[in-house]
Protein backbone atom coordinates (compact mmCIF):
# COMPACT_ATOMS: atom_id res chain seq x y z
CA UNK A 1 0.00 0.00 0.00
CA UNK A 2 2.67 2.66 0.68
CA UNK A 3 3.25 2.52 -3.18
CA UNK A 4 0.74 4.67 -3.87
CA UNK A 5 3.13 7.51 -2.02
CA UNK A 6 6.01 6.72 -4.37
CA UNK A 7 9.02 6.52 -2.89
CA UNK A 8 11.76 8.30 -0.54
CA UNK A 9 10.74 10.56 1.67
CA UNK A 10 8.55 12.96 2.38
CA UNK A 11 8.39 16.28 3.66
CA UNK A 12 6.09 17.42 6.77
CA UNK A 13 4.15 19.73 5.23
CA UNK A 14 3.50 17.01 2.11
CA UNK A 15 2.50 14.93 4.79
CA UNK A 16 0.10 17.21 6.22
CA UNK A 17 -1.58 17.68 3.03
CA UNK A 18 -2.43 13.50 2.01
CA UNK A 19 -3.58 13.23 5.89
CA UNK A 20 -6.41 15.08 5.02
CA UNK A 21 -6.73 13.44 1.45
CA UNK A 22 -10.33 12.14 0.21
CA UNK A 23 -8.84 9.02 -0.77
CA UNK A 24 -8.59 6.68 1.97
CA UNK A 25 -6.29 4.31 0.95
CA UNK A 26 -3.74 7.09 0.75
CA UNK A 27 -4.30 8.03 4.09
CA UNK A 28 -3.90 4.52 5.05
CA UNK A 29 -0.42 4.01 3.00
CA UNK A 30 0.35 7.23 5.40
CA UNK A 31 -0.62 5.62 8.35
CA UNK A 32 1.49 2.51 7.89
CA UNK A 33 4.98 4.87 7.49
CA UNK A 34 7.61 4.88 10.25
CA UNK A 35 8.62 7.94 9.39
CA UNK A 36 5.42 9.95 9.84
CA UNK A 37 5.28 12.21 12.85
CA UNK A 38 3.75 11.08 15.65
CA UNK A 39 1.22 13.99 15.59
CA UNK A 40 0.20 13.06 12.26
CA UNK A 41 -0.08 9.55 13.35
CA UNK A 42 -2.45 10.51 16.51
CA UNK A 43 -4.36 12.48 14.04
CA UNK A 44 -4.78 9.53 11.84
CA UNK A 45 -5.89 7.09 14.56
CA UNK A 46 -9.44 9.04 14.71
CA UNK A 47 -9.71 8.55 10.94
CA UNK A 48 -13.57 7.75 9.91
CA UNK A 49 -11.85 4.99 7.84
CA UNK A 50 -10.76 1.97 9.73
CA UNK A 51 -8.15 0.52 7.15
CA UNK A 52 -6.19 4.10 8.81
CA UNK A 53 -6.98 3.14 12.18
CA UNK A 54 -5.66 -0.21 11.42
CA UNK A 55 -2.94 0.60 10.08
CA UNK A 56 -1.93 2.93 12.96
CA UNK A 57 -2.88 0.35 15.06
CA UNK A 58 -0.08 -2.24 13.78
CA UNK A 59 2.23 1.13 13.44
CA UNK A 60 5.26 0.90 16.34
CA UNK A 61 6.03 4.43 15.21
CA UNK A 62 2.77 5.72 16.46
CA UNK A 63 2.82 7.21 20.39
CA UNK A 64 1.94 5.41 23.40
CA UNK A 65 -0.53 8.02 23.14
CA UNK A 66 -3.13 6.29 20.35
CA UNK A 67 -2.95 3.49 22.48
CA UNK A 68 -5.47 4.40 24.80
CA UNK A 69 -7.68 5.38 21.92
CA UNK A 70 -7.35 2.76 19.59
CA UNK A 71 -8.26 0.19 22.68
CA UNK A 72 -11.45 1.87 22.77
CA UNK A 73 -11.93 1.34 18.69
CA UNK A 74 -15.61 0.13 17.61
CA UNK A 75 -13.63 -2.20 15.00
CA UNK A 76 -12.16 -5.35 16.72
CA UNK A 77 -9.55 -6.09 14.27
CA UNK A 78 -8.34 -2.26 15.09
CA UNK A 79 -7.73 -3.91 18.55
CA UNK A 80 -6.43 -6.83 18.01
CA UNK A 81 -4.03 -5.23 15.20
CA UNK A 82 -2.93 -3.02 18.77
CA UNK A 83 -2.93 -6.14 20.58
CA UNK A 84 -0.22 -7.29 18.55
CA UNK A 85 1.56 -4.02 18.42
CA UNK A 86 1.23 -3.46 21.86
CA UNK A 87 2.44 -7.50 23.23
CA UNK A 88 5.45 -6.46 20.58
CA UNK A 89 6.57 -3.53 22.48
CA UNK A 90 5.83 -5.33 25.94
CA UNK A 91 9.35 -6.68 26.98
CA UNK A 92 10.59 -2.88 26.42
CA UNK A 93 7.90 -1.33 29.02
CA UNK A 94 10.50 -1.53 31.97
CA UNK A 95 12.85 0.48 30.48
CA UNK A 96 10.95 3.28 29.09
CA UNK A 97 12.07 6.55 29.76
CA UNK A 98 8.57 8.50 30.55
CA UNK A 99 6.35 6.82 33.03
CA UNK A 100 3.41 8.71 31.61
CA UNK A 101 3.69 6.41 28.58
CA UNK A 102 4.66 3.65 30.23
CA UNK A 103 1.26 3.94 32.13
CA UNK A 104 -0.82 4.52 28.73
CA UNK A 105 0.43 1.34 27.34
CA UNK A 106 -0.06 -0.42 30.61
CA UNK A 107 -3.73 0.66 30.46
CA UNK A 108 -4.49 0.06 27.10
CA UNK A 109 -2.83 -3.38 27.82
CA UNK A 110 -5.68 -3.79 30.49
CA UNK A 111 -8.48 -2.44 28.00
CA UNK A 112 -7.46 -5.06 25.52
CA UNK A 113 -7.23 -8.27 28.28
CA UNK A 114 -10.66 -7.21 29.27
CA UNK A 115 -11.98 -6.80 25.55
CA UNK A 116 -15.60 -8.00 25.24
CA UNK A 117 -14.29 -9.72 22.23
CA UNK A 118 -13.26 -13.08 22.82
CA UNK A 119 -10.78 -12.82 19.65
CA UNK A 120 -9.52 -9.27 20.88
CA UNK A 121 -8.56 -11.14 24.57
CA UNK A 122 -7.23 -14.26 22.43
CA UNK A 123 -4.66 -12.30 20.22
CA UNK A 124 -3.21 -10.54 23.13
CA UNK A 125 -3.14 -13.91 25.65
CA UNK A 126 -0.85 -15.38 21.98
CA UNK A 127 1.23 -12.15 21.78
CA UNK A 128 1.90 -12.04 25.29
CA UNK A 129 2.45 -16.07 25.85
CA UNK A 130 6.18 -16.14 26.61
CA UNK A 131 7.03 -12.75 26.76
CA UNK A 132 9.13 -12.40 30.40
CA UNK A 133 8.49 -9.48 31.04
CA UNK A 134 5.05 -8.81 30.90
CA UNK A 135 2.68 -7.08 33.23
CA UNK A 136 1.91 -9.91 35.51
CA UNK A 137 -1.56 -8.46 36.61
CA UNK A 138 -2.10 -8.50 33.26
CA UNK A 139 -1.35 -12.07 32.32
CA UNK A 140 -3.30 -12.73 35.33
CA UNK A 141 -6.46 -11.40 34.14
CA UNK A 142 -5.71 -13.58 30.89
CA UNK A 143 -5.37 -16.93 32.66
CA UNK A 144 -8.74 -16.47 34.84
CA UNK A 145 -10.47 -15.86 31.63
CA UNK A 146 -13.52 -17.98 31.09
CA UNK A 147 -12.34 -18.76 27.64
CA UNK A 148 -9.59 -21.30 26.95
CA UNK A 149 -9.22 -19.33 24.20
CA UNK A 150 -8.08 -16.88 25.49
CA UNK A 151 -6.36 -18.29 29.10
CA UNK A 152 -5.11 -21.36 27.58
CA UNK A 153 -2.01 -19.93 25.74
CA UNK A 154 -0.74 -18.36 28.88
CA UNK A 155 -1.72 -20.74 31.01
CA UNK A 156 1.19 -23.45 29.14
CA UNK A 157 3.36 -21.16 28.34
CA UNK A 158 4.03 -17.55 30.24
CA UNK A 159 6.62 -17.41 32.51
CA UNK A 160 5.13 -14.75 34.48
CA UNK A 161 2.82 -17.49 36.27
CA UNK A 162 4.07 -18.75 39.07
CA UNK A 163 3.56 -21.83 40.74
CA UNK A 164 1.53 -20.31 43.33
CA UNK A 165 -0.52 -18.76 40.80
CA UNK A 166 -1.40 -21.36 38.79
CA UNK A 167 -2.31 -23.60 42.26
CA UNK A 168 -4.48 -20.99 43.04
CA UNK A 169 -5.97 -20.48 39.16
CA UNK A 170 -6.74 -24.73 39.65
CA UNK A 171 -8.26 -24.09 42.93
CA UNK A 172 -10.59 -21.45 41.79
CA UNK A 173 -11.47 -23.49 38.96
CA UNK A 174 -9.93 -22.36 35.27
CA UNK A 175 -12.04 -22.19 32.10
CA UNK A 176 -12.49 -26.06 30.46
CA UNK A 177 -9.28 -27.29 28.96
CA UNK A 178 -7.70 -24.53 31.59
CA UNK A 179 -6.00 -27.79 34.03
CA UNK A 180 -5.02 -29.71 30.96
CA UNK A 181 -3.10 -26.69 29.54
CA UNK A 182 -1.04 -26.33 32.70
CA UNK A 183 -0.48 -29.95 32.75
CA UNK A 184 1.22 -29.43 29.10
CA UNK A 185 3.50 -27.05 30.69
CA UNK A 186 7.76 -27.90 30.33
CA UNK A 187 7.91 -27.95 33.44
CA UNK A 188 5.41 -29.32 36.19
CA UNK A 189 6.61 -29.35 40.23
CA UNK A 190 5.46 -32.45 42.52
CA UNK A 191 2.92 -29.47 44.31
CA UNK A 192 1.53 -28.39 40.74
CA UNK A 193 0.91 -32.04 39.70
CA UNK A 194 -0.77 -32.87 43.24
CA UNK A 195 -3.15 -29.97 42.72
CA UNK A 196 -3.99 -31.01 38.74
CA UNK A 197 -4.56 -34.71 39.93
CA UNK A 198 -6.61 -33.45 42.97
CA UNK A 199 -9.17 -32.18 40.51
CA UNK A 200 -9.86 -35.30 38.71
CA UNK A 201 -9.56 -33.95 35.19
CA UNK A 202 -8.94 -36.47 33.10
CA UNK A 203 -7.68 -34.73 30.43
CA UNK A 204 -5.24 -32.56 32.82
CA UNK A 205 -3.89 -35.62 34.21
CA UNK A 206 -3.37 -37.49 30.93
CA UNK A 207 -1.29 -34.26 29.71
CA UNK A 208 0.35 -34.47 33.08
CA UNK A 209 1.18 -38.36 32.46
CA UNK A 210 2.61 -37.71 28.85
CA UNK A 211 4.42 -34.47 29.84
CA UNK A 212 8.54 -35.74 30.98
CA UNK A 213 8.88 -32.46 32.18
CA UNK A 214 6.24 -33.30 35.79
CA UNK A 215 7.21 -34.18 38.55
CA UNK A 216 5.04 -36.51 40.32
CA UNK A 217 5.16 -38.17 43.68
CA UNK A 218 5.55 -41.96 43.35
CA UNK A 219 2.53 -42.60 45.68
CA UNK A 220 0.01 -40.48 43.22
CA UNK A 221 1.59 -42.41 40.29
CA UNK A 222 0.90 -45.70 41.63
CA UNK A 223 -2.73 -44.91 42.41
CA UNK A 224 -3.20 -43.13 38.87
CA UNK A 225 -1.64 -46.34 37.54
CA UNK A 226 -4.70 -48.78 39.57
CA UNK A 227 -7.39 -45.78 38.52
CA UNK A 228 -6.49 -46.24 34.97
CA UNK A 229 -7.74 -49.53 34.71
CA UNK A 230 -11.00 -47.25 34.33
CA UNK A 231 -9.48 -44.85 31.68
CA UNK A 232 -8.55 -45.75 28.64
CA UNK A 233 -7.02 -42.28 28.11
CA UNK A 234 -4.21 -42.80 30.74
CA UNK A 235 -2.86 -46.27 29.41
CA UNK A 236 -0.74 -44.70 26.21
CA UNK A 237 1.03 -41.83 28.57
CA UNK A 238 1.99 -44.50 31.42
CA UNK A 239 3.09 -47.28 29.13
CA UNK A 240 5.26 -44.57 27.56
CA UNK A 241 6.53 -42.70 31.29
CA UNK A 242 10.40 -43.12 31.71
CA UNK A 243 9.96 -43.74 35.28
CA UNK A 244 7.08 -46.39 36.59
CA UNK A 245 6.76 -47.64 40.38
CA UNK A 246 8.22 -50.85 41.37
CA UNK A 247 5.66 -54.03 39.89
CA UNK A 248 3.48 -51.52 38.29
CA UNK A 249 4.32 -53.02 34.62
CA UNK A 250 3.17 -56.12 35.64
CA UNK A 251 -0.50 -54.63 37.25
CA UNK A 252 -0.63 -52.48 33.61
CA UNK A 253 0.05 -55.86 32.08
CA UNK A 254 -3.09 -57.18 33.37
CA UNK A 255 -6.07 -54.27 32.32
CA UNK A 256 -4.38 -51.88 29.59
CA UNK A 257 -5.58 -51.95 26.14
CA UNK A 258 -4.17 -54.81 23.66
CA UNK A 259 -2.65 -52.76 21.76
CA UNK A 260 -0.32 -51.39 24.31
CA UNK A 261 0.34 -54.82 25.29
CA UNK A 262 3.48 -55.45 23.36
CA UNK A 263 5.03 -51.84 23.62
CA UNK A 264 4.73 -52.49 27.51
CA UNK A 265 6.63 -55.52 27.21
CA UNK A 266 9.26 -53.73 25.33
CA UNK A 267 10.22 -50.99 28.03
CA UNK A 268 14.11 -50.72 28.03
CA UNK A 269 14.13 -50.32 32.32
CA UNK A 270 12.28 -53.73 33.02
CA UNK A 271 14.90 -55.94 34.86
CA UNK A 272 14.55 -59.73 33.76
CA UNK A 273 12.06 -61.05 36.29
CA UNK A 274 9.71 -57.92 35.66
CA UNK A 275 10.11 -58.68 31.98
CA UNK A 276 9.54 -62.11 32.51
CA UNK A 277 6.43 -61.57 34.40
CA UNK A 278 5.13 -58.94 32.27
CA UNK A 279 5.99 -61.59 29.11
CA UNK A 280 3.77 -64.17 30.33
CA UNK A 281 0.93 -62.15 31.35
CA UNK A 282 1.61 -60.62 27.77
CA UNK A 283 1.33 -64.26 26.28
CA UNK A 284 -1.73 -65.09 28.34
CA UNK A 285 -3.96 -62.37 27.23
CA UNK A 286 -3.06 -62.95 23.59
CA UNK A 287 -3.17 -66.41 23.29
CA UNK A 288 0.17 -68.17 24.12
CA UNK A 289 1.82 -69.72 21.30
CA UNK A 290 -1.19 -71.22 20.34
CA UNK A 291 -2.82 -67.82 18.28
CA UNK A 292 -5.86 -68.70 19.78
CA UNK A 293 -6.72 -65.46 21.50
CA UNK A 294 -8.21 -65.70 25.12
CA UNK A 295 -11.07 -63.68 26.25
CA UNK A 296 -10.39 -61.12 28.17
CA UNK A 297 -11.93 -61.05 31.82
CA UNK A 298 -14.05 -58.21 32.33
CA UNK A 299 -12.57 -56.94 35.13
CA UNK A 300 -14.83 -53.92 35.08
CA UNK A 301 -14.94 -52.68 38.76
CA UNK A 302 -18.04 -51.04 39.04
CA UNK A 303 -19.48 -54.38 38.13
CA UNK A 304 -17.79 -56.01 40.91
CA UNK A 305 -19.64 -53.37 43.77
CA UNK A 306 -23.70 -52.62 44.55
CA UNK A 307 -23.97 -49.81 42.57
CA UNK A 308 -25.14 -46.67 45.09
CA UNK A 309 -28.63 -46.78 43.53
CA UNK A 310 -30.44 -45.64 46.88
CA UNK A 311 -28.31 -42.30 46.40
CA UNK A 312 -28.84 -42.49 42.89
CA UNK A 313 -32.61 -42.79 43.72
CA UNK A 314 -32.45 -40.14 46.22
CA UNK A 315 -30.93 -37.47 44.02
CA UNK A 316 -33.69 -37.94 41.08
CA UNK A 317 -36.32 -37.49 44.02
CA UNK A 318 -34.53 -34.40 44.73
CA UNK A 319 -33.97 -33.13 41.06
CA UNK A 320 -30.88 -33.04 41.94
CA UNK A 321 -29.46 -36.13 39.20
CA UNK A 322 -28.46 -33.93 36.82
CA UNK A 323 -26.63 -34.26 33.58
CA UNK A 324 -24.07 -32.00 35.05
CA UNK A 325 -23.41 -34.42 37.99
CA UNK A 326 -23.51 -37.47 36.14
CA UNK A 327 -20.88 -36.27 33.44
CA UNK A 328 -18.34 -34.51 36.51
CA UNK A 329 -18.78 -38.15 38.35
CA UNK A 330 -17.38 -39.63 35.29
CA UNK A 331 -14.50 -37.47 34.12
CA UNK A 332 -13.62 -38.11 38.05
CA UNK A 333 -13.75 -42.17 37.41
CA UNK A 334 -16.67 -42.82 39.64
CA UNK A 335 -18.26 -45.14 37.42
CA UNK A 336 -19.97 -47.23 40.22
CA UNK A 337 -21.94 -44.07 40.60
CA UNK A 338 -22.88 -43.31 36.58
CA UNK A 339 -24.14 -46.92 36.29
CA UNK A 340 -26.19 -46.19 39.11
CA UNK A 341 -27.30 -43.06 37.70
CA UNK A 342 -27.99 -44.85 34.50
CA UNK A 343 -29.93 -47.50 35.80
CA UNK A 344 -32.46 -44.56 38.01
CA UNK A 345 -32.76 -42.63 35.22
CA UNK A 346 -33.39 -45.25 32.54
CA UNK A 347 -35.87 -47.05 34.86
CA UNK A 348 -34.02 -50.38 34.30
CA UNK A 349 -33.28 -53.64 35.67
CA UNK A 350 -29.44 -53.62 37.62
CA UNK A 351 -28.95 -57.23 35.95
CA UNK A 352 -30.12 -55.99 32.43
CA UNK A 353 -27.25 -52.97 32.59
CA UNK A 354 -24.94 -55.28 33.49
CA UNK A 355 -25.41 -57.90 30.83
CA UNK A 356 -25.23 -54.88 28.51
CA UNK A 357 -21.61 -53.99 29.91
CA UNK A 358 -20.48 -57.56 30.44
CA UNK A 359 -21.39 -58.36 26.86
CA UNK A 360 -19.02 -55.22 25.87
CA UNK A 361 -22.12 -54.41 23.25
CA UNK A 362 -21.45 -50.78 22.32
CA UNK A 363 -25.52 -50.33 20.61
CA UNK A 364 -26.60 -51.56 24.27
CA UNK A 365 -24.63 -48.66 25.81
CA UNK A 366 -25.94 -46.45 23.51
CA UNK A 367 -29.46 -47.57 24.12
CA UNK A 368 -28.85 -47.01 27.91
CA UNK A 369 -27.33 -44.07 27.77
CA UNK A 370 -30.22 -42.59 25.51
CA UNK A 371 -32.95 -44.30 27.23
CA UNK A 372 -31.27 -42.25 30.91
CA UNK A 373 -31.70 -39.51 28.45
CA UNK A 374 -27.75 -38.32 29.07
CA UNK A 375 -26.59 -36.24 26.54
CA UNK A 376 -24.46 -37.29 23.81
CA UNK A 377 -21.42 -35.93 24.75
CA UNK A 378 -21.43 -38.97 27.25
CA UNK A 379 -21.22 -41.43 24.82
CA UNK A 380 -17.66 -42.14 23.25
CA UNK A 381 -16.58 -41.47 27.49
CA UNK A 382 -19.03 -44.63 28.96
CA UNK A 383 -17.93 -47.05 25.95
CA UNK A 384 -14.55 -46.49 26.43
CA UNK A 385 -14.04 -46.32 29.92
CA UNK A 386 -16.43 -47.92 31.34
CA UNK A 387 -17.81 -51.04 28.20
CA UNK A 388 -14.05 -51.01 27.53
CA UNK A 389 -15.22 -51.13 23.47
CA UNK A 390 -12.48 -51.23 20.85
CA UNK A 391 -11.85 -47.79 19.10
CA UNK A 392 -13.22 -49.59 16.33
CA UNK A 393 -16.23 -50.48 17.48
CA UNK A 394 -17.01 -47.16 19.44
CA UNK A 395 -20.52 -45.66 18.26
CA UNK A 396 -19.69 -41.94 17.85
CA UNK A 397 -22.52 -39.16 17.39
CA UNK A 398 -22.30 -36.57 14.65
CA UNK A 399 -22.31 -34.20 17.47
CA UNK A 400 -22.29 -33.35 21.07
CA UNK A 401 -26.18 -32.56 20.48
CA UNK A 402 -27.13 -35.09 17.85
CA UNK A 403 -28.14 -38.61 19.46
CA UNK A 404 -26.88 -41.35 17.23
CA UNK A 405 -29.50 -43.70 17.71
CA UNK A 406 -33.55 -43.05 17.68
CA UNK A 407 -35.94 -43.72 20.15
CA UNK A 408 -37.46 -47.01 18.23
CA UNK A 409 -33.63 -48.31 18.06
CA UNK A 410 -33.41 -47.23 22.03
CA UNK A 411 -36.19 -49.42 23.10
CA UNK A 412 -35.52 -52.31 20.73
CA UNK A 413 -32.18 -52.73 21.88
CA UNK A 414 -33.64 -52.19 25.81
CA UNK A 415 -36.06 -55.16 25.17
CA UNK A 416 -33.51 -57.55 23.74
CA UNK A 417 -31.33 -57.20 26.63
CA UNK A 418 -34.27 -57.39 28.70
CA UNK A 419 -34.92 -60.76 27.25
CA UNK A 420 -31.55 -61.78 27.31
CA UNK A 421 -31.61 -61.34 31.10
CA UNK A 422 -35.04 -63.18 31.84
CA UNK A 423 -33.47 -66.27 29.34
CA UNK A 424 -30.32 -66.02 31.50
Amino acid sequence: MTGILGEGEITYERAKELARSEDPAVRAALAERADLSPELLYYLAEDASVDVRRAVAVNEAAPRQTDILLAHDEDADVRGGLARKIAHVAPDLSREASEKVHQQTYQALEMLASDQITKVRAILSQALKDVVDAPSDIIRTLANDIEIEVSGPVLEFSPVLTEADLIEIIDRGPAPGGVAAIARRDAVSENLADAIIDTDDIEGIANLLGNGGAQIREEALDDLIDRSADCALWQPPLVARKQLPEGAAQRMAGFIAENLLQALSQRADLDAPTMAAVSDIVRDRLGGDSGEKKALAPGFDFLKVDPPLDTAHRLLAAGKLQDKVVIKALQAGDHAFVFAALIVRAGVDLAMARKIFIEKNPAGIVALIGKAQMPASMIVMVQQQMGRIAPSEVIEPEDELTFPMSNDDIDWNIEFFSNMTERA
